[in-house]
């Protein structure tokens, strides 16, 4: 796409250096100096960002219908890309804290991102092929597909809802606590306390390796799953399973069928609820 204006090759450091700009490309500009000036690209509309380097604080805010490609966004750059609409992130690295927040259809593609807080309160979170590094990634955010990607940090995608994840490897704690309508393919999950108070999680062909997953979840499916490390599972759940393998301990289901190869131990030790959910081990 060809834009009216280039801004090419310049170093920028004062407040809103290019500010309200529109219909521009701006490439290979250095956006860090002793002016420490705030907010470089404030309010900007139908823009391209190529190959240029950002060391300053709030650089993306407000900003509608914008790509970016090939950028580098360092520590500085925190809280770089807040209430924007319509981006698009190509091979950049996004490494400054809480670089997304509250942003409306919002593409990342190929890129590495580590950043405590990212993407809080998105609407519209579309990645594929990417790494991410972050504690509270996604933090009650909707309409999220993720694909291809290595997820590390602890919480992600808390309080979240209608999610996609397929082909993705998670390494977390609590991960999709309280999410809602969430489905996962061949995906790979690692870690304590996968997805306790979640409702409508559909798990199809994933690997599930860590104590106590899945408790406290309303309409939980596992279609053709395998566990590892997996004790006290299923607690309180409302769940209907398909599991290849064994299971190492099953803890007082609410309700529905789980159907497994085997099981170490199933733990009826929770009072005060009727507990009907039901553990069949396949071909027995």
């Amino acid at each position: 796409m060809k834009y009216a204006d280039v801004v090419a090759n310049m170093t920028l450091d004062g407040e809103r250096a290019l500010y309200n700009l529109s219909d521009t490309e701006i490439s290979g500009c250095v956006f860090a100096g002793p002016a420490d000036g705030e907010s470089a690209l404030k309010e900007c509309r139908n823009i391209a960002v190529k190959n240029c380097k950002f060391s300053l604080r709030y650089p993306l805010w407000h900003a509608t219908t914008y790509v970016v490609e090939g950028c580098t966004m360092d520590v500085n750059a925190r809280a770089a890309v807040w209430y924007g609409k319509h981006g698009k992130f190509t091979g950049c690295s996004l490494g400054g804290i809480k670089v997304f927040r509250e942003c409306t259809d919002t593409t990342v593609e190929g890129c590495t991102l580590s950043s405590f807080e990212a993407g809080w309160h998105c609407d519209g979170f579309y990645m594929r092929d990417s790494e991410v590094l972050s504690e509270y990634f996604l933090l009650g955010s909707k309409n999220i597909t993720i694909k291809n990607t290595k997820l590390d940090g602890k919480y992600p995608m808390q309080y979240a809802e209608n999610i996609t994840l397929e082909n993705c490897e998670i390494t977390s704690k609590d991960c999709l606590w309280h999410a809602k309508n969430v489905t996962a393919k061949n995906c790979i999950f690692r870690g304590e306390y996968l997805a306790w108070y979640s409702e409508s999680l559909t798990l199809t062909d994933c690997l599930i390796d860590g104590t106590q997953p899945l408790c406290y979840c309303k309409s939980l499916r596992l279609i053709n799953c395998r566990t590892e490390n997996c004790d006290r599972a299923f607690e309180l759940s409302e769940i209907e399973a398909d599991i290849k393998g064994e299971i190492v301990s099953v803890r007082s289901p609410l309700g529905g069928t789980i159907i497994c190869d085997g099981v170490g131990e199933i733990i009826d030790d929770v009072t005060g609820y009727k507990c009907v959910g039901k553990v069949i081990i396949r071909n027995k």
